[in-house]
């Protein structure tokens, strides 16, 4: 989805159309200490983007207003408003595909090839085309249904299809076939395959790698020397070859969800502020679920090398409120600001919350 948050703030408050958005925390007139959700396109036409402290988010959006732009509109987090419209987007997926990964309140992934038996009687060309119109008709079923826009990528995996998704926002259409996706990455830069970050992209800036391209002339047991079995994942993706594998919740055991930050960050107040944002998202989710309570609450670290951890703690009695997934995900987060769970003092790359045991 296209700035989902602030772009369903528009949808619900015709006043807020054609300006600039920012949802987040307060701004305090520049004193607020919490951060941006999202931000609007025009927003981010002022250098505002998410993850941003949002003390910087006002300073920009004042900078453009004393150049005479119009004065950006500054909004709270309504996780349960979001939550709703993302609910609705997943079941128009769902009923127009027969196999979906909801990634995020504002993602998924689905699976529009040939099934099983009809994969040898149908030429690639046909099933693009096909896979094209069943897109496009979801696109337009949003559009009308929804009233927001999404950017679609099309692609033979997960990787190639979500890095396309991201080339033509807002409302982007993007198609990738099998046999163009390397020379479709080639040009990008490295930072755009998932899994790079900071120390990665400095480790191969030293080699003289600045985009995919030059990252390919390694080979694959270079790239496990360097790397080890990471390597091998890295040159597949560089080579847009990848393919995880769709992953789909048949029956809810868990409800979840994960943010990956723009910029690799150690900022406590940053990552307090997303971490609680997350975790009202899924209390939002959870309340709409049919569930009653919950037992367990879990949170998912991901670093700047995309090592991965996760903490669980199952609580002694069952819970429905907000409070308890904010204090027991904080609680479990709190050793990974300091040593003992993170002496090497690593920038974050991911946070993620979820709560288990659903009754």
């Amino acid at each position: 989805m296209d700035a989902f948050f602030a772009s369903v703030e528009e949808r619900d408050n015709p006043r807020f159309a054609g300006r600039p958005l920012v949802v987040g925390s307060d701004p305090e007139d520049g004193r607020g200490r919490g951060v941006v959700s999202t931000a609007n396109y025009r927003a981010r036409a002022y250098g505002i983007h998410s993850a941003m402290p949002i003390s910087a988010a006002w300073r920009l959006a004042e900078a453009a207003r004393a150049k005479g732009f119009p004065p950006a509109v500054f909004l709270a987090v309504d996780m349960r408003r979001y939550g709703a419209a993302s609910r609705k987007i997943m079941d128009i997926l769902r009923h127009r595909a027969a196999h979906v990964e909801e990634a995020s309140v504002d993602e998924a992934y689905f699976d529009l090839s040939p099934a099983a038996g009809d994969a040898d009687e149908e030429p690639r060309e046909d099933a693009y085309a096909r896979a094209i119109a069943a897109a496009r008709g979801i696109k337009d079923e949003i559009r009308v249904r929804e009233r927001l826009t999404a950017s679609v990528g099309i692609g033979p995996n997960k990787l190639v299809a979500k890095i396309a998704s991201d080339r033509e926002k807002p409302d982007g259409f993007t198609v990738v076939r099998a046999e163009d996706a390397a020379e479709f990455l080639a040009p990008l830069p490295i930072r755009t395959i998932p899994g790079v970050g900071p120390r990665t992209e400095a480790e191969l800036a030293k080699l003289g790698v600045r985009t995919v391209k030059d990252a390919t002339r390694f080979t694959e047991a270079e790239l496990y020397v360097m790397f080890g079995i990471w390597g091998s994942e890295l040159y597949a993706k560089l080579r847009g070859t990848y393919d995880a594998p769709l992953v789909e919740e048949r029956e809810a055991k868990s409800i979840g969800e994960q943010e990956t930050f723009a910029h690799d960050t150690r900022d406590p107040v940053v990552l307090e502020e997303r971490l609680r944002s997350i975790a009202d998202g899924v209390h939002a989710r959870f309340m709409e679920s049919g569930f009653s309570s919950f037992r367990s609450v879990t949170i998912t670290v991901r670093f700047s090398d995309f090592t991965t951890k996760t903490r669980g703690t199952t609580l002694a009695a069952p819970a429905a409120d907000a409070d308890a997934v904010r204090f027991e995900a904080l609680r479990l987060f709190m050793p990974f600001l300091d040593a003992r769970e993170n002496p090497q003092r690593k920038a974050f790359r991911l946070l993620g919350v979820r709560v288990e045991k659903l009754l």
